[in-house]
């Protein structure tokens, strides 16, 4: 209570804070006056004066007042658009390593061009992140207008750029890019065998936009770059063959952990028709020799018990495409890990591709972390401030919105069951629409979109609908959504990155009525004028009709999804209006409510179609989202953790690899690999404190020819009076070096650099590809310790310390062993190989989702603004000839089609499965 009265006179500690920043603010403005009387040519000579005073010793924070003035005063020369104070606000905010929480429509991206270009002065690099390649190439190609004014350079970071493209846009002053191509390429430089051909330079500052669901959403799944294993299609069907006769009694499912468990007599029913297919060896399915089947068998209830095709995946052109939960889209190209995709292939009666091995990985958590200063921004953070303190170490600040909002939030309905729930929504739709109030309804799947479709055509509303079966609409779907009497329905549209405009769009309105209008010709213009104004009319309509009209069919598992929804309308001061229709058979209550007396009477009394509304149901709703929330914290708490210990591990091999490809020479290395390998060999035949006639001699004898190619006469050794374990070691370590440096001697100084240089990375890229395999076997199975009374994550770490030192012993046996057997042939020195053709996955290691986005994944039909799509060069038919069967050898698999599709090679014309 006494809480509430203090804030309520001083204030909460985040409007202190705003508070006092006001200082600053007035600072900034009394630059403008000085800004606004130079010519354009001494506005962006500023760029050049900041930078001087840099080198001189003057600290950022102390430029930041007159530089945020000249970023306002840029980007309303340039773009028309000044900066509100509360927009410097968000640009200190971001500027301190903090995240700026505005509302949706506050004009986030114009805020990111403050601290992004003071950051930028030092010339060391800048990140913006973006939730998609759609929004990195559309912000690049907006803000890159202010920061080129101003001197600075811009690159974008998008998929199926070369490797010379990407390094010149790293090594420009910002860069725009995804959260999984900055991730990518970081992971695929520690895979390349020469420094040159590294694209990233070291990290310095990184804003992320949307920092909830890259940091937050997103996080629960670790980026990783697999290559393909060997076929075990035929397994996957028998598997699937036993798992389609199971009963329900046969099994448990849990929906809060998406997990599987066989019951007793569901294991003897299974491990008959294992026997009976040829699969089980032994009786017992748990034994070890059935570790593999038990795997295989495991992934398959899951696909068939958990995963639902049109909710989870579709199946499109005799092919499993996963749909992002997050944004409802389809993800071609994308693959579930473990063998849960090939799995849901085999239940589906499609073919069955390869599985893939992980090559490297990292978590969004360990990779963001590496920058020194790192900001966010998005329209909802507060709800999960205390993870990204506890993790990331970020202070979430609320900024205050330019207009007040006026949007009204409504309580929620609940209605018995679904079908009443969705007869009710219909209803509701109809009536304001009618009046002229555009609708948009927020589903939480393709299925109950599809259902509420069948809904508003009975009422006969016209809609449209928006969700992974028809993303290629989405821009003009979404484009429309603000017009007058407009009804969209929308999967999971928060987090889409769109802008509705009340009234309509007019490039959209252009693009369909006048397609054969040019931009900026007359004709188009006299058009756009008329367009113009019967927009400006429609949108007067659709305000006084009371604005956007957002409806929610479901609660999501985070509060922070639905106010995203909300924020959709009621933008800058606009009228809007938002509500939430529940039943008591929505996932969330089903799953996660309270059982209680209460629920179950409701149940059985509400009368069919009757709506309540309760303070004691919100409350369950808000109780149920806290469980979920605090669910899936443990969860990316649980990934960071066990990250960790692989991440030090990532560190120590990565900064190996760098230090081999930078060294002027690694003879040393090589040559301590050497006296360690043989001081082991040595060690295990000549124990310390024993005699001579106790040594293992053969032992020794074979060890050293087979490691270390060597035939050394021990026996003679033998005979000296002196001999012991240092001897022998010293005189096999000589006769090692001796033999070396003769091989050394056949070639050039340089050429025998490269040839130690390549045996180092690629024996340590092998054995750290393998390590990687049983770090995530050790991570599925350690938790059964905690049966024993032991804690899981302190049993890992023990053990992947020592399969660590494991690893680096065999490394050094095995460099030793490859330089001492090398025979040396004399060639032109073939050209490094570019990387394989990897598979880049981003996948939730407890619920299978892949939320990998390239410009594969559907993005290419997500276009919400004026500016022009990203362009992507391709090969002119000319040089390769018209005939797609000619392109075949001639067109590298990850470059653009030739046939201008803008899709890869290898996934159009280039795909051997569909060929």
């Amino acid at each position: 209570m006494f809480g509430g009265f203090a804030k309520s006179i001083f204030g909460s500690s985040n409007d202190r804070y705003v508070k006092s920043l006001n200082p600053i603010i007035a600072k900034i403005a009394s630059f403008e006056p000085m800004l606004q009387s130079l010519s354009d040519a001494d506005l962006s000579a500023q760029t050049v004066k900041f930078r001087e005073r840099l080198a001189n010793g003057t600290a950022l924070d102390d430029l930041l007042p007159e530089a945020f003035a000249t970023v306002r005063e840029a980007a309303r020369r340039v773009l028309g658009q000044r900066h509100y104070d509360v927009q410097m606000v968000g640009g200190i905010v971001l500027h301190r390593g903090e995240i700026a929480e505005m509302r949706t429509g506050e004009g986030k991206t114009l805020v990111a061009t403050l601290a992004t270009y003071l950051n930028a002065l030092p010339g060391k690099g800048v990140h913006v992140v973006t939730v998609n390649d759609y929004l990195a190439s559309r912000d690049a190609a907006w803000m890159a207008q202010v920061y080129g004014f101003l001197g600075l350079t811009t690159g974008t970071i998008v998929p199926n750029l070369t490797d010379q493209q990407r390094r010149d846009a790293y090594h420009s002053d910002i860069t725009y890019g995804t959260n999984n191509e900055f991730g990518f390429d970081y992971l695929r430089d520690n895979m390349k065998y020469e420094r040159s051909s590294m694209v990233q330079r070291a990290f310095n500052f990184a804003i992320v936009d949307e920092v909830d669901s890259i940091l937050i959403d997103e996080a629960r799944t670790p980026l990783i770059i697999s290559g393909p294993t060997d076929d075990k299609s035929e397994l996957y069907k028998l598997v699937h063959a036993v798992v389609s006769q199971f009963n329900p009694e046969d099994y448990e499912k849990d929906e809060k952990q998406k997990s599987i468990i066989l019951t007793e007599d569901g294991t003897e029913r299974a491990e008959r028709m294992l026997e009976a297919a040829g699969l089980l060896q032994g009786e017992n399915l748990y034994d070890f020799e059935n570790t593999q089947v038990v795997h295989h068998l495991n992934q398959a209830l899951r696909a068939n018990m958990m995963f639902k095709r049109d909710v989870d995946y579709l199946v499109k052109d005799g092919k499993v495409v996963i749909i992002d939960e997050f944004t409802g889209r389809m993800m071609d190209g994308r693959r579930w890990s473990d063998g849960l995709h090939q799995a849901v292939e085999a239940k589906e009666g499609v073919n069955i591709e390869p599985e893939n091995q992980t090559m490297a990985s990292i978590t969004f958590q360990n990779y963001f972390r590496m920058y020194p200063k790192l900001g966010g921004m998005t329209g909802t953070a507060a709800t999960e401030a205390p993870e990204f303190f506890d993790i990331y170490k970020m202070n979430v600040v609320s900024i205050p919105t330019n207009v007040p909002v006026q949007r009204i939030d409504e309580e929620d309905e609940f209605y018995k069951d679904t079908q009443d729930k969705f007869r009710a929504i219909a209803k509701k739709i109809g009536e304001h629409a009618s009046k002229g109030q555009p609708v948009l309804v927020g589903t939480v799947s393709i299925e109950k979109s599809e259902l509420l479709s069948e809904f508003l055509t009975q009422e006969g509303v016209d809609h449209k609908v928006l969700n992974a079966r028809h993303h290629e609409m989405e821009a003009h779907i979404v484009a429309q959504a603000g017009r007058r009497s407009a009804v969209t329905i929308a999967t999971n549209m928060a987090g889409r990155g769109t802008d509705i405009q009340l009234g309509g769009n007019l490039e959209f309105r252009m693009g369909d009525e006048h397609p054969d209008l040019v931009a900026g010709t007359p004709d188009y213009e006299v058009r756009a004028e008329a367009i113009r104004t019967e927009i400006a009319a429609e949108k007067a309509e659709v305000l006084a009709s009371g604005g956007l009209f957002v409806l929610g069919t479901e609660r999501h598992e985070s509060r922070r999804i639905d106010n995203q929804l909300r924020g959709r309308s009621g933008r800058q001061g606009d009228p809007g209006l938002s509500r939430f229709y529940l039943s008591l058979d929505d996932d969330l209550l089903r799953i996660f409510g309270p059982d209680t007396l209460f629920a179950r009477m409701m149940r059985s009394n509400m009368e069919d179609g009757e709506a309540i509304g309760s303070k004691w149901l919100t409350k369950a709703i808000e109780t149920a989202q806290k469980k979920v929330e605090a669910r899936n914290y443990d969860i990316r708490k649980q990934v960071v953790e066990y990250d960790d210990v692989m991440n030090d591990q990532r560190k120590v091999i990565y900064e190996q690899r760098a230090d081999i490809m930078d060294a002027e020479s690694v003879d040393d290395m090589v040559a301590d690999m050497r006296a360690e390998t043989v001081n082991t060999i040595v060690g295990e035949a000549c124990p310390p404190n024993s005699y001579p006639e106790q040594w293992d001699i053969e032992g020794m004898r074979t060890r050293l020819a087979e490691v270390l190619n060597l035939d050394v006469q021990i026996e003679a050794w033998l005979e000296e009076e002196a001999i012991d374990p240092e001897i022998v070691d010293e005189r096999v370590q000589a006769a090692a070096d001796a033999a070396v440096a003769e091989k050394s001697a056949q070639l050039e100084p340089e050429t025998w650099l490269q040839v130690e240089k390549s045996i180092l990375l690629q024996h340590l890229d092998h054995h750290w590809k393998e390590h990687l395999a049983t770090l995530d076997a050790l991570r599925q199975v350690v938790h059964l310790r905690a049966y024993a009374q032991k804690t899981p994550i302190n049993e890992y770490k023990q053990e992947a310390f020592s399969l660590f030192q494991r690893m680096l012993d065999v490394i050094r046996e095995d460099v030793t062993r490859t330089i001492a057997h090398a025979n040396f042939q004399f060639q032109p020195a073939p050209e490094l190989p570019p990387l394989p053709d990897f598979l880049t996955t981003h996948f939730d290691p407890l619920t299978g989702e892949d939320n990998s986005r390239d410009i594969d994944a559907g993005t290419l039909g997500l276009v919400t603004t004026t500016l022009p799509s990203l362009q992507i060069p391709r090969p002119e038919p000319t040089d390769l000839g018209e005939d797609p069967a000619d392109w075949e050898g001639r067109v590298n698999r990850n470059a653009p089609c030739p046939c201008g599709s803008g899709r890869k090679y290898k996934h159009c014309h280039g795909n051997v499965a569909a060929a």
